[in-house]
């Protein structure tokens, strides 16, 4: 959606590397937002980004209207099941929805072999798989890539330039409490215990308030409640920091294909 930074950049590298043409979309896409204020303050830097990408070599960068993009209200509703019924689901309403609307109608004109997705958006990934699945691009592959962080640790996102500088200097405490709690893990914690410890740890900081942390199956989304319970285990994390709302994640468990 614009304001691109290096985790937006690394997709690229990686579709350059992987496809003969790499085409890149730039649109802040309105039907995905259900918070007006969150819409009209959305960082929008077109050229810059577009700078960016031609500097990593993208073939095509498509930035249409929303004219273009909606010349008629878009009314389709997609059955995304339980991948968006949780977390993001239930704060967001209708979000999952205008994710759907956007990505088909992208993938539609563009007739991609592959498409890149950064994991920072962990459980949107589960929702554009599944988008995939029912709307017939079933030849598509949904290429997921790592997240990219500052040297501190901080998420790559473009909301953090709304931060203040007191609250950039908070942040990183997000990624440092997820990675404390994959140690908790590993000596044997119960997932309770490892979720508490993220939110108690996170709450006790200034400015800082925890809005939902779901430690899930990887691959459905939904919670666990013992370690043995999937192959593919993630934590999943919505932090106030200040005003500005962040999101981050951890894996702790993977299967060699995910």
């Amino acid at each position: 959606m614009g304001a691109l930074h290096a985790g937006h950049i690394s997709l690229v590298e990686r579709a350059r590397r992987e496809n003969d043409i790499v085409v890149v979309s730039v649109f802040v896409n309105p039907t995905q937002f259900n918070n007006s204020t969150d819409l009209a303050t959305y960082p929008r830097t077109e050229e810059a980004d577009c700078q960016l990408l031609l500097e990593a070599g993208v073939d095509y960068a498509f930035i249409p209207s929303v004219e273009e993009v909606y010349p008629a209200p878009d009314t389709r509703v997609f059955d995304l099941g339980p991948v968006a019924e949780v977390m993001e689901g239930p704060m967001r309403p209708g979000h999952f929805n205008g994710v759907a609307q956007i990505v088909s109608k992208l993938f539609a004109w563009s007739h991609p072999t592959r498409a890149y997705f950064g994991e920072k958006d962990f459980q949107q990934i589960a929702v554009i798989r599944r988008m995939a699945e029912i709307a017939g691009f079933g030849d598509l592959e949904i290429v997921s890539c790592p997240i990219r962080r500052a040297d501190d640790g901080l998420a790559l996102s473009s909301r953090n330039v709304r931060l203040t500088p007191e609250n950039r200097a908070q942040a990183p405490a997000i990624n440092r409490v997820l990675t404390e709690s994959r140690e908790l893990m590993a000596d044997g914690a119960s997932v309770t215990t490892v979720h508490d410890f993220v939110v108690d740890t996170l709450n006790a900081l200034p400015d800082m308030k925890v809005e939902y942390y779901s430690i899930v199956n990887g691959h459905d989304m939904q919670p666990v409640t013992d370690w043995n319970d999937s192959d593919y285990i993630a934590g999943c994390i919505t932090v106030y920091c200040g005003d500005v709302r962040l999101i981050d994640n951890t894996v702790y468990k993977r299967p060699a294909d995910a």
